[in-house]
């Protein structure tokens, strides 16, 4: 980051996801003052603050240079300007003034300290009028998504965030929760990752067990569901992964359809779901059995990007933490692209163990919990052990029984629905809900 002679330069950060007017008017007023070098903020940057941008690090940088008045662009990989100021000691600091309040306000008083110390300036230029980059964001979410960048989208967040959230949904509806909700907390913008389609809620929902009784095909109706309906990532429950020639066609067609990644779990015989412990029986696969599905599912991929995590259930079964950390090793020299460790325990103990021993293994990969029954424990303190994917597998349809059952039974007791109505919609909100258009494939 050498200055010419006599050079002057102006330093403009911006994450330029959407390039729209107010990005080219702040670069136009920069130029007035020398040259300018734009910190463009990396994948890791912006998902500190919000939702992860549409184009990668290379292509966003590709589109910057390109653009009239940019003489270099250099990577900002924090929030923080700090760093890369220090380093490069611009003459200014050109932004938006829109800045000066939310969670860029801090931000803003380390880049005036920062200046003075070899007296550069701040220059603020008003914002631009009529232009929203969030209208916009949803304007693109609308439009929808394509298999490819859907698929890929995973693999980019577990490289951009400390852990990756994802959300089970069961059907369309519940897909657009997961799709939208997000809530404000400290200037900072938190919203679900990726969506978790789970054998347990999907089989509920249509009034089954869980014993893998809703076939493949079955399912895939729903993945279409959620694909018209949604962008972000998806993650498929495969359950034990079925023979061998059925995981490949599995794979071949999940894959093909853009679904980002399947987790397909090492056990065998009739399917009891993990939840119930050692009160069923639960027989895990012998060890080489289970890496020949896992090689023969990385044989059948096209690219690189779909991914097949291992499932261990050395814990729920009872064979122990030796023995998951064994399986560990083992799925990791076969191709699994990730490691799921379970647990049915009431606390987090034995997973935080496991991952612990497991950080310490020569050869690793991205690693996933569930926590249903250990949920006392924060997000945070999951990441602190190396846990890189944490999976809410069951909430929404958990949450909505209840209140289904309560208004049913209201208005069995009453005779009529208005005593319920406190707890509905509001009939005009149901019919709104769905917006009018197409679809996201």
């Amino acid at each position: 980051m050498q200055r010419k002679q006599g050079e002057r330069i102006v330093y403009v950060g911006m994450s330029a996801d959407l390039i729209h007017p107010g990005h080219l008017n702040i670069i136009k007023q920069a130029q007035k003052h020398g040259e300018v070098v734009v910190g463009l903020l990396t994948d890791q940057a912006i998902a500190t603050y919000k939702r992860l941008p549409f184009m990668n690090f290379s292509q966003r940088q590709v589109v910057v240079e390109s653009l009239k008045g940019v003489s270099r662009v250099i990577a900002q990989e924090t929030l923080d300007y700090v760093p890369n100021l220090r380093a490069l000691k611009p003459d200014f600091v050109v932004h938006g003034d829109d800045w000066k309040s939310g969670i860029q306000q801090e931000t803003r008083q380390r880049v005036i300290d920062a200046l003075k110390e070899w007296g550069g300036e701040l220059i603020e230029i008003p914002y631009t009028d009529g232009i929203s980059s969030t209208a916009l964001n949803k304007a693109i979410r609308e439009i929808g998504t394509t298999p490819v960048i859907r698929q890929d989208r995973l693999r980019r967040l577990l490289a951009a965030k400390p852990y990756v959230r994802i959300m089970e949904a069961h059907n369309g509806l519940t897909g657009l929760i997961v799709e939208n909700v997000k809530v404000e907390s400290n200037g900072v913008s938190k919203e679900f990752d990726g969506l978790w389609l789970s054998s347990l809620t999907e089989s509920t929902a249509r009034g089954k067990p869980d014993i893998e009784a809703v076939d493949f095909s079955s399912r895939l109706q729903t993945v279409h569901d959620l694909l018209e309906v949604t962008t972000k990532p998806i993650i498929f429950d495969g359950d034990t992964g079925g023979k061998i020639e059925h995981f490949v066609f599995w794979v071949k067609t999940l894959e093909r359809l853009g679904v980002s990644a399947v987790i397909i779990e090492d056990k065998v015989g009739l399917k009891q779901n993990s939840l119930f412990g050692t009160s069923v029986e639960q027989t895990q696969s012998p060890i080489e059995d289970f890496c020949k599905k896992i090689r023969a599912g990385k044989r059948a991929q096209v690219n690189d990007v779909f991914m097949v995590i291992a499932r261990i259930e050395s814990l729920i079964a009872g064979a122990g933490e030796d023995d998951a950390i064994t399986r560990a090793k083992a799925y990791i020299e076969a191709g699994a692209d990730g490691i799921m460790i379970h647990s049915s325990q009431k606390t987090p103990d034995e997973i935080m163990s496991f991952c612990k021993r497991f950080q310490q293994l020569e050869k690793r990969v991205p690693v996933v919990v569930v926590p249903s029954s250990y949920n006392s424990i924060y997000e945070k303190q999951l990441a602190e052990v190396g846990v890189n994917v944490i999976i809410y597998a069951n909430h929404l349809l958990r949450s909505a029984y209840p209140a289904m059952i309560k208004t049913a039974k209201t208005i069995l007791e009453n005779e009529r629905s208005k005593e319920c109505s406190e707890f509905l919609m509001p009939i005009k909100e149901i019919l709104t809900l769905i917006p009018m258009g197409g679809g996201n494939e």
